[in-house]
Parts: structure tokens; C-alpha cells; sequence
């Protein structure tokens, strides 16, 4: 593994990008290294890397210190080339995520964002606390993208556009560096513990007494590197939170860690009564698992969520116009290219088999373990495995247009939306730092003049017993777990709010055709009139091959019989010749004439084939019923919940649908105008969801409380959605309402928990019942309490 040229990171093995420099192919940790470098190469700067005096990692430092290097970074970010790469232009805005380094908490969030909402051309910011991802819309000629990551510098965090590859690197230097610090931290624990023991021997030590003044300098010679090193992440917080006048929980944590230090060392020199260099070492030692475990949350969610990125391949086969094969990287594929798909690879785009017939395993993306059987004119979806023979495919959508990366921006805009609950929990942890600053003033000035001995110690078992970490972690982190269960399970959640809104809702509203149906026609029964020499349903296939009606499609026959003379009547029916007798099919007054009065058997869809002299044969089409569909509906009426059926066809295969399914309410021939006013007279308080699918239900789905789309539905449906259902399951539905309101139940524990702990312990600490060593176990479990509650969420209701 070597290290990035740019940036000196380390670069993963699956990682194979380079830029040239001085002539040489340089190695690059990520696309925006290699963006900048080539950025800094084609505009004539390429000497910044012969006179830089190191690698262009970035240190602690604000604005006002910035290295000449990193200015001339950041301002290559203003380079249309570089920000065509990083960001995404929606007319004159632009929209970019910004991978953040340093958030201890949800108060830091919020000093973020309010901090750059402060600038003109910022219009949107939202910052993901769980991932430490900053989603950013702006406009670049009134702002400049430099000009706000600088800002982000200046109140003491780290930014770098984010990707895949560069936040999974973040991560895990973040991880090594917490374990270096927690072993730092474990071992100063143990070595202090060890000369503080004879310390609190004191009378009845009898030799120990002698070297009281070793043990005190040997604590503090081994509680320095703890503090300097383990405890630093804590007070560089502390001091950006006093530039920014803004209160965070690294306030009272580091009062406490540096106010029991400089009163050990104080009372070492001067031979006090007392030292604490264990209970330091101990407190800062337990703090670090709670975010070493937080930090560890992050990494596997952010490998979760990054796990769709790494299934594309970097290189494929493509198939040459003269039939040979090359071997190309993937960006130099084309719309419209054939590639050939070979077993146990991964389709690198999506497309459309052309030749052969595979197992296609979609799991990764639909949460479906059973490969799909997959043959010619079937579409195939980036991201999923060839199991079994080779395919060629021809390519119809690559990189940012392929399905699998309209999934990722989904979830990037679900993961910008904070519920109501997440944001009163980052509300109220705020004031909660301040009550416990004040509180702590109002227990040292009582304990001052109580006993002045126990008055600081007393006070810094409050500051640190009562950290509000529990409360900051409650939200983000259920929230999280239940919306990667769902995503590992097929259903995708493009919205923030979902899960909220989903446990208040009492209704649920389907489209018909290609919700509750497969939106495709079949032949539900056919009725033999006359007899013939040949299979009416052969004469039928026959005919339709040659038509591109829907209705056309339900027709299939091998082998079909050669045909001629076949003419479309649009809105009748077709009409041809087979063995020199001419055949009509299609509906009862198109088969009429002089010899025949052609009566369908009932009102439903039936369809009529005849030769000249007598109708041969009657077909009824349906469109078929969902699997599961009944199952569901009669799943969710057990929630509660009422199902009603609102549809635009106006035939009577409506109607027959909703018995089938159990469904006492429905509606046909209902206008998507007709579908919103129907939406718009229901009573608010109980919350409607709607289920559809089609164009026609975009403007309803962008209407509705909570929308749902399935997976196979338009692109502009699954846009609108706040939901999408990607393996076209409706099972998933029911699954979907009690994860709702089972992360509600668990959002509602963890808050709970949090501010029944810190109001309960508040007294005990006050009272001087509670040391410091034992608050800070107490605040470390309670955080770890929220977490494991909220790892529950793993898995999905049956």
C-alpha cells in the first residue's frame, strides 16, 4: 500500500487512480486528489509540488494560520474543471457533500451550519450527524466554494469533498487513531492506579509513607502523555468552542479532565492532601470507548452505505465492432457499446441482454438472495452478479444515470433530512451543556463553604456524570440502524421524516395497475366457440407478434405461423391473413359483421378472434394480481391501518381487484387531478400513504404525507417518492410500518433513559455520593446503553 502524492494518505489496494506529474504517473487516494492535481498540472502550477516543504496533509490550524499550500488548494475548488468533478450544478446552484472532520457532537452540527448559512450565496446546509457528511447548496458566483470550506477551517474543523473512497479513509484513520489514543489512555490507567494505591493506603502504609512525593511525580509523569496525547481531541474542541462562543458537551468534559490535572500537579509541588492522576487517567480513559464505539458505528455504517459503490468494477470486456474483445476501463465505455459479462463478475452498467441467458443475483440492491433467471431483452442492473453462463449486454445508462447511483442519491437526500425529534434532541442537549455549567457553579460555591476540600472534586464528578452524550447519540443513532435495515431488506427511504410520519398514519391509498397488479396483461381464461384445425391461440400469437400493443404482449405462442397482410385498426383490433384466411382479433364490434353478432360473455375485458364466418374464440385479459398483494392488505388492516383502492382505469377489472384483495374501498376512472382532490379532503390528522407507480400518480405522490413507490416504477415516480420499494415486494410493507414505530418506541426509550440517568445522577453527585472515577464509568454506560437499544433496529419486524 503507498501513499497518495498529493495528499499523503494511504491508498487502498482496490484503489487505481493516477495522475501525471513531472512526467510520471503519480498514485491517488481518491478523485478529488487526483482532480486537484490535475487541476494544479494544466494550469502551470506544477512546480507547487517540487517546492512543497511536505505532503499536503492538513494539520490543526484556523483560517488565520493557513499554510500558503492549503490556500492554494482550497481556491483550485473554485475551478470549473475541479467543481464540475465535486459538485453538482442545478442552474445557477450548486450541490456538493463535504466529508468533516472533528464533530464531537450534535451542538458542533449545529455551529456548522448556522455559521454558513450566515453567507449570501449558501442556500441550503444540512449536516449528517451519524456520518459526518455536510450536504451543501450554493451559489458559486456569489460564494465561492473556497471561500466556505475556509470558514469551516476557521471554526476549528476539517473538510475535503467527500467520496466514497477519501470518507472510508477518514474513517478509518479516525478509528486508528482512537485505538492509539485508548491504549494510551487504558495502560496510563492502570500504571497510575498502581502508585495511587499506596497513596490511599496513607496511615496504615507504614513504608509507603516514605514515598509519597515518588508516587505523586511517578502519577504525573504518566498521567502527561494521557493528557497531551488521549485527552487532546477534547480540549482542542474546548478551545474552538470558546472562539465560537458556542456550547458543546467538550465544554464540561474538558473543564473536568484539565481542572483535575492542574489541581493534581498543583498539589504535587505543593504537597496538598490530595492527587487524582488514576481518576484523570480513568475518566479520560472511559470517555474514549463511548466515542471509540461511536467512532466504530460510523465506520461500519459508512461501509455499509458505501458497499453499492464498491460493486462496480473499474474495468470490462467490450465486444468490437470486428468482434474481438478488449479489456477497457470503465470510463471509457459508451451508451450503447456492447460488454460481455462473464460468470461471477459484476455487471458494470446497466443495460440489456442481447445475447445469452444468465442467473443474475440482485441482492445487493433489491435485498432479494434468489438470482433472477435473465435471457435475451431483459434489462440487468449495474451493481449485481453474473452467477452462472457468460451475457453480452448493451449498454443503456453508465456511471451517475445507472440505477445504482440513483439509489446513493436517494439516500443522500434521506440522509439531509432531520426529523422533528432529532432536531429537539440537538435542541435540548445544547441548553442541557448550559444547565449543567450553571449547576456546576451553584454546587462548588455550596460546597465552598460546606467543605472547601470536596467543593472542586464534588463539582467535577457533576460536570462529568451529568455530559449529555447519551442524549446527542439517542436520535441519529436509531435512526440510522432502522434505515439500513430497510435498505438491506429493498426498501429505500428517500426522506427523512418517514419513519416519523409512518407511525401517525391510519390510511393507505394503491394504484392499481402496477402496484397492486404486475401491470401486465394476461390471458385469465380463454372460451372455445368453433372448432378448428389449428390452436386458436396460436392464430391469436400469430397475429399480435407483429403489434406493439400492451395487449399483445400477453399473447405468447411457439412456434407462430407466417402471417401477411396484417393491419392495425387503432382502438379495434388487427386484422391478417394466415393460410390464405383472413382473421380479425379484437373487441366485439370490430369482429362483427354480416355473418356474425360477436357478444362478449360478460362486461369484462374480453377479446375476440373470428375468421370470416364465425367468431372462433374469446379471450379474457386481466392484469394479474401482485404476489403477496392479499397477504399484505390483510397485514396492514391487522396495523390498523385502512386500505382503499384509488384507480384510473374505469373498466370493471377495478372493482375485481379490490374484492379479490379484501378491499372495501375503491374508486375507478379517477384523474390524477381527481387523485390529489380525493387526497386533499381526507382528514389531515390521519396521516394518508400513498402507493403508486406510474406517471399519472407523480403529482399525488408529491403530495401525500408519506409516498411510496415501487421499484419498478417511472423515474419521475421514484423522484417524488419519500419511499421506493426496490425489489417490488409489498410484503415489505407491514415490515416497513412496525419499523416505524418500533425506532419510535426506541427513540422514545433512549431519550428517556438519557434524561432519566443525567436528572437522577445529578443529585448523587451534587451531594458528593458519587467520585469522579464513578461518574465517568456512569456517563460512558449510559451511552453505551443508548447504543446497544438502538442496534435492535438491525434487524427487521417478521
Amino acid at each position: 500500500m503507498n501513499n497518495c502524492y498529493h495528499c499523503g494518505q494511504a491508498v487502498a489496494e482496490n484503489i487505481d487512480l493516477t495522475a501525471r506529474v513531472f512526467g510520471e504517473e503519480r498514485r491517488m487516494c481518491c478523485v478529488g486528489c487526483q482532480a486537484v492535481t490535475n487541476a494544479i498540472v494544466q494550469s502551470g502550477s506544477e512546480s507547487f509540488y517540487q517546492y512543497r516543504s511536505d505532503t499536503n496533509t492538513t494539520p490543526d490550524f484556523t483560517l488565520d494560520n493557513l499554510p500558503a499550500t492549503v490556500r492554494q488548494e482550497l481556491t483550485l475548488f473554485d475551478n470549473p474543471d475541479v467543481l464540475g468533478d465535486i459538485a453538482t450544478a442545478r442552474g445557477e446552484q450548486f450541490e456538493t457533500v463535504l466529508i468533516i472532520d472533528g464533530i464531537t457532537c450534535a451542538a458542533c452540527g449545529w455551529l456548522i451550519e448556522k455559521q454558513l448559512m450566515r453567507f449570501e450565496g449558501v442556500k441550503a446546509v444540512q449536516l449528517n450527524l451519524s456520518q459526518h457528511k455536510l450536504y451543501i447548496t450554493w451559489q458559486q458566483d456569489v460564494t465561492a466554494l473556497s471561500d466556505i470550506i475556509s470558514r469551516i477551517y476557521s471554526l476549528g474543523f476539517k473538510a475535503q469533498p467527500y467520496t466514497p473512497d477519501a470518507a472510508q479513509q477518514q474513517l478509518q484513520a479516525e478509528q486508528k487513531k482512537a485505538i492509539q489514543r485508548l491504549v494510551l489512555a487504558a495502560l496510563g490507567t492502570m500504571q497510575a492506579m498502581m502508585f495511587a494505591v499506596p497513596l490511599y493506603a496513607d496511615d496504615w502504609a507504614g513504608i509507603f509513607i516514605k514515598f509519597e512525593t515518588y508516587f505523586r511525580f511517578a502519577g504525573l509523569a504518566i498521567t502527561t502523555p494521557v493528557i497531551l496525547y488521549s485527552a487532546r481531541p477534547f480540549f482542542t474542541a474546548f478551545i474552538r468552542d470558546l472562539k465560537t462562543r458556542h456550547l458543546t458537551m467538550d465544554v464540561p468534559v474538558s473543564i473536568a479532565i484539565g481542572g483535575a490535572y492542574l489541581a493534581s500537579v498543583y498539589s504535587t509541588f505543593t504537597h496538598g492532601e490530595e492527587v487524582y492522576f488514576d481518576s484523570v487517567c480513568m475518566f479520560t480513559f472511559f470517555l474514549l470507548v463511548g466515542r471509540f464505539l461511536e467512532t466504530r458505528a460510523r465506520l461500519r455504517n459508512g461501509e455499509a452505505g458505501n458497499e453499492l459503490h464498491n460493486l462496480m468494477p473499474r474495468a470490462c470486456v467490450k465486444i468490437l465492432d470486428n468482434g474481438d474483445e478488449a479489456l477497457l476501463p470503465i470510463n471509457q465505455i459508451n451508451i450503447g457499446d456492447c460488454i460481455r459479462i462473464v460468470p461471477g463478475s459484476t455487471i458494470a452498467a446497466d443495460g440489456i441482454i442481447v445475447n445469452g441467458s444468465s442467473s443474475i443475483d440482485e441482492s445487493i440492491i433489491t435485498g432479494e438472495f434468489i438470482p433472477l433467471h435473465k435471457q435475451v431483452n431483459d434489462t440487468v442492473i449495474a451493481g449485481s452478479l453474473n452467477v452462472e453462463n457468460p451475457i453480452d449486454i448493451r449498454v443503456t445508462a453508465m456511471g451517475k444515470d445507472t440505477q445504482i447511483s440513483t439509489i446513493m442519491s436517494l439516500l443522500d437526500r434521506a440522509a439531509q433530512d432531520k426529523p422533528k425529534i432529532a432536531q429537539l434532541a440537538d435542541t435540548l442537549a445544547q441548553y442541557f451543556v448550559a444547565g449543567v455549567l450553571i449547576m456546576s457553579v451553584i454546587v462548588f460555591t455550596t460546597w465552598y463553604f460546606i467543605d472547601s476540600d470536596r467543593a472542586f472534586w464534588i463539582t467535577l464528578s457533576v460536570l462529568v456524570a451529568t455530559c449529555p452524550c447519551a442524549l446527542s447519540l439517542a436520535t441519529p443513532t436509531a435512526l440510522t440502524a432502522a434505515t439500513t435495515a430497510l435498505r438491506r431488506n429493498g426498501v429505500l427511504i428517500t426522506r427523512g421524516h418517514v419513519l416519523e410520519t409512518l407511525r401517525k398514519s391510519r390510511r393507505i391509498i394503491f394504484d392499481k395497475t402496477g402496484t397492486l397488479t404486475l401491470g401486465q396483461l394476461t390471458i385469465e381464461e380463454t372460451i372455445i366457440v368453433s372448432e378448428v384445425n389449428t390452436n386458436p391461440l396460436q392464430i391469436a400469437a400469430s397475429l399480435e407478434h407483429f403489434s406493439q400493443h400492451p395487449i399483445a404482449h400477453a399473447f405468447q405462442y411457439e412456434p407462430i405461423l407466417k402471417a401477411s397482410g396484417i393491419h392495425n385498426h387503432a382502438g379495434e383490433g388487427l386484422s391478417g391473413i394466415i393460410n390464405n384466411i383472413e382473421y380479425k382479433i379484437g373487441i366485439a364490434s370490430f369482429v362483427s359483421n354480416e355473418h356474425i353478432n360477436a357478444i362478449a360473455p360478460d362486461k369484462r375485458h374480453w377479446v375476440a378472434l373470428a375468421d370470416n364466418k364465425q367468431v372462433l374464440a374469446w379471450f379474457l385479459l386481466s392484469d394479474e394480481i401482485r404476489p403477496n398483494a392479499k397477504n399484505t392488505i390483510s397485514a396492514l388492516s391487522q396495523l390498523t391501518l385502512e386500505c382503499e383502492l384509488l384507480s384510473g382505469d374505469q373498466s370493471t377489472h377495478v372493482s375485481h381487484v379490490a374484492n379479490t384483495l379484501g378491499i372495501n374501498k375503491y374508486h375507478g376512472g379517477v384523474s390524477p387531478q381527481g387523485k390529489l382532490d380525493y387526497l386533499a379532503k381526507q382528514d389531515p390528522n390521519d396521516v394518508s400513504i400513498m402507493v403508486g407507480d406510474g406517471i399519472n400518480d407523480v403529482p399525488v405522490l408529491a403530495q401525500a404525507p408519506v409516498s411510496i413507490a415501487i421499484g419498478s416504477a417511472s423515474d419521475l415516480a421514484k423522484t417524488h417518492a419519500d419511499v421506493i420499494l426496490v425489489n417490488n415486494q409489498l410484503t415489505r410493507l407491514p415490515q416497513l410500518i412496525k419499523q416505524a414505530h418500533k425506532t419510535a418506541r426506541i427513540i422514545k426509550q433512549n431519550l428517556a433513559w438519557a434524561l432519566l440517568y443525567n436528572s437522577s445522577v445529578l443529585p448523587l453527585a451534587a451531594l458528593g455520593l458519587l467520585p469522579p472515577y464513578l461518574a465517568a464509568i456512569g456517563m460512558s454506560a449510559s451511552s453505551l446503553v443508548v447504543v446497544f437499544n438502538a442496534l435492535r433496529l438491525n434487524k427487521l419486524p417478521k
